[in-house]
């Protein structure tokens, strides 16, 4: 089961710095992440989501090569590709995997103007490398699936940016 994790951050950026720096983490495979997401709210107060995966994309992608496969079949492959590319890209936009886009939004509504948040659903971690990696970063919790307890211990190291390591446990 997958743990959610939003932290809030007092510059626009430094959300984007630690989905970066979580990402370097998972390929050492110190962090399982099943979604990463970055709210902004600029200093305008308009609030932007920014997902690690593009399923628009990756939707038109997916749907072009089926479509020319079929069109190929009914002599019509460019025809085929066309459709295939603009069902696969609303179907894309349509789908909605990890964070729900609306918890985040409304979340993001609550953000002062020019800050951020990151939002992750972690399968898996090692705690103490983690944490002292994402700690000189700072921010604050705003919301856990965690047990209090843990919420707690994570809130003190990015309170302490990551003085106090060894107090994150397991």
């Amino acid at each position: 089961m997958s743990e959610l994790i939003a932290i809030a951050y007092d510059d626009m950026y430094k959300a984007e710095e630690v989905r970066l720096a979580l990402l370097k983490l998972q390929k050492e495979h110190l962090i399982e992440l099943e979604d990463a997401a970055v709210v902004i709210k600029d200093p305008e107060g308009n609030v932007r989501l920014n997902q690690a995966i593009n399923l628009t994309g990756m939707g038109a992608v997916s749907g072009g090569f089926w479509g020319l496969l079929i069109g190929t079949l009914f002599f019509m492959p460019l025809a085929g590709a066309a459709i295939g590319a603009a069902t696969g890209a609303i179907a894309g936009a349509l789908s909605d995997i990890g964070v729900n886009d609306d918890f985040m939004r409304e979340l993001g509504q609550t953000l002062g103007p020019g800050t951020s948040a990151l939002f992750i659903l972690v399968r898996k971690f090692t705690p103490d490398k983690v944490l002292e990696e994402i700690a000189p970063y700072g921010g604050k919790v705003l919301r856990t699936s965690l047990t209090k307890d843990k919420e707690a211990e994570i809130q003190e190291v990015l309170t302490n940016r990551g003085l106090h390591p060894q107090s994150a446990t397991q």
